[in-house]
């Protein structure tokens, strides 16, 4: 099973739809996590223009103007949707994959604010013993683990401690490419 993230900046022009579709061919993706898709309505011929094959399934978070937006497109032979739950900066799914293994998968677009994401951080905490089984998070979380993630970042105590503190809390692993 193949899990691929990206923040997208976008999913409006035809060329980049056409780059995600490539990406998910070559790569054999069976759940992509987009962020920033920036469309306010996501339509099945939009989904088919990004994801190889007639089965699919799908959820989305809309984008607030031209502002965020998340959008989850998966096989249903390899993930089956039990539930879900969202908001502007997350999209849950929780299921199980191939029929047998339950989990959650989460995609998630972080504000830039450190306040907003602490209250993001916050919510999933509060939210994992409703959803229980392995986690997956996934996204653009606008915050790193260390200094040595970011060139030219010299302080970002706050908002790293936050961002570490909900990994620990949840009993995340960070899984390096």
């Amino acid at each position: 099973m193949k899990i691929q993230s990206w923040n997208t900046r976008g999913i409006g022009r035809p060329e980049k739809r056409r780059k995600i579709k490539k990406g998910v061919v070559e790569r054999k993706v069976d759940i992509i996590l987009l962020q920033e898709t920036k469309k306010s309505k996501i339509s099945i011929s939009l989904i088919r223009s990004m994801w190889p094959g007639d089965r699919f399934e799908f959820l989305a978070v809309d984008a607030v103007g031209r502002a965020g937006g998340l959008l989850c497109i998966w096989n249903p032979a390899v993930f089956q949707l039990m539930d879900s739950c969202c908001n502007h900066s997350f999209l849950l799914l929780s299921g199980t994959l191939f029929s047998s293994f339950p989990c959650v998968i989460v995609n998630v677009y972080a504000p830039n604010d450190v306040v907003k994401r602490q209250e993001l951080w916050a919510s999933l905490v509060n939210l994992k013993p409703n959803f229980p089984g392995p986690w997956c998070l996934g996204g653009d979380f606008n915050e790193i683990r260390n200094l040595s993630e970011r060139v030219g970042c010299s302080n970002r105590d706050r908002g790293m401690r936050d961002f570490n503190t909900m990994i620990e809390q949840m009993d995340l692993l960070d899984i390096r490419w």
